[in-house]
């Protein structure tokens, strides 16, 4: 923790810094800049969604209450009409499945999406509604007068900037949380490390393996074997014109085991079920990122003076 300059404490840059462009810190920008609040989002990435993770599936009632009517104009891939969930075997699987018409009425809902897109979408929001936006900047550390948190220290030359309030939405693995005193290092029991491939496919091949039309969608969620008896699972969702595969497990799991997630999702591709679905697509990003299983136990301290933790950082997930 870095110690403030006082001048600089008493005349902040801005009312509130926000670090971390995903949706909890883009959520809490957006909110505060529509009441007129004067908001910083600190993004490391090239910009939101650059560096932002998640299986592909969005739910709208929560979003709608952040982003009012935001199906109508967010880059969408598709709406889920169709949910499956399988128990696999190392060769076979049982699914149970629901589907129903009445999900392809708007405003429907669930979604997926592709974060780059969608992300990068909400920050234009969130800087139309007022709130500026700095890319491409690593915060450091938090800077504290006493006992209270005052602003951020970044990568940049003379990076210092001061606030009256700091909201870390900084991820998972939170340094800021610990630096700001209210979080010691994450057990590897409370997180998950899930990998993923966004597979390219043509879409009327992803219609027709998936019993679809127009923007329909279907998801599957994945159990049993496939995880080799970790605690985790698997998923494949469909997009306009690819496949998002992915699957993750306990971290606790992966390493007493020392299987390596980028293994474990070769060999869910190669699922004697999974192969007929994923067959011809040819890879177009992988990724990987840790989500908060850990539940209330596992949740920092979530405030102190001037200082507040929300999204990933806080373990709180969907």
């Amino acid at each position: 923790m870095k110690n403030a300059v006082p001048r600089r404490a008493n005349n902040p840059d801005f009312q509130v810094i926000v670090v971390g462009g995903g949706p909890a810190g883009l959520t809490c920008a957006y909110t505060l800049a529509k009441a007129g609040v004067e908001v910083a989002i600190i993004e490391r990435g090239n910009f939101p969604g650059a560096k932002n993770v998640m299986g592909g599936v969005l739910y709208r009632v929560p979003t709608e209450k952040a982003i009012p009517d935001f199906w109508k104009s967010a880059p969408l891939e598709r709406f889920i009409i169709e949910q499956q969930y399988w128990i696999a075997t190392k060769d076979s699987n049982l699914a149970i499945t629901y589907r129903s018409d009445k999900f392809s009425n708007q405003p429907y809902n669930r979604f997926t999406v592709l974060r780059a897109k969608f992300d990068s979408w909400f920050a234009k929001q969130v800087v139309e509604a007022g709130a500026c936006l700095i890319n491409k900047t690593v915060v450091e550390d938090v800077i504290a007068l006493g006992d209270k948190i005052v602003g951020i220290s970044t990568d940049r030359p003379d990076g210092d900037l001061y606030a009256k309030a700091v909201v870390l939405a900084d991820g998972v693995n939170s340094i800021l949380t610990e630096k700001a005193g209210l979080r010691k290092k994450i057990d590897t029991e409370d997180v998950a490390l899930a990998v993923k491939e966004i597979l390219a496919l043509p879409r009327q091949t992803i219609q027709e393996r998936f019993n679809l039309e127009g923007d329909q969608g279907a998801t599957i969620d994945i159990y049993g074997q496939i995880v080799k008896g970790m605690e985790g699972t698997a998923f494949i969702y469909t997009n306009k014109e690819s496949l998002s595969i992915g699957v993750g497990a306990i971290l606790a799991d992966l390493v007493e085991n020392k299987i390596r997630p980028y293994e474990l999702l070769d060999k869910v591709k190669e699922h004697p079920v999974i192969r007929p679905l994923v067959s011809g697509g040819s890879a177009r990003e992988y990724l990987a990122h840790m989500i908060p299983e850990g539940g209330y136990k596992a949740m920092p301290r979530l405030y102190a003076d001037g200082v507040l933790v929300a999204g990933d950082a806080a373990m709180m997930v969907n």
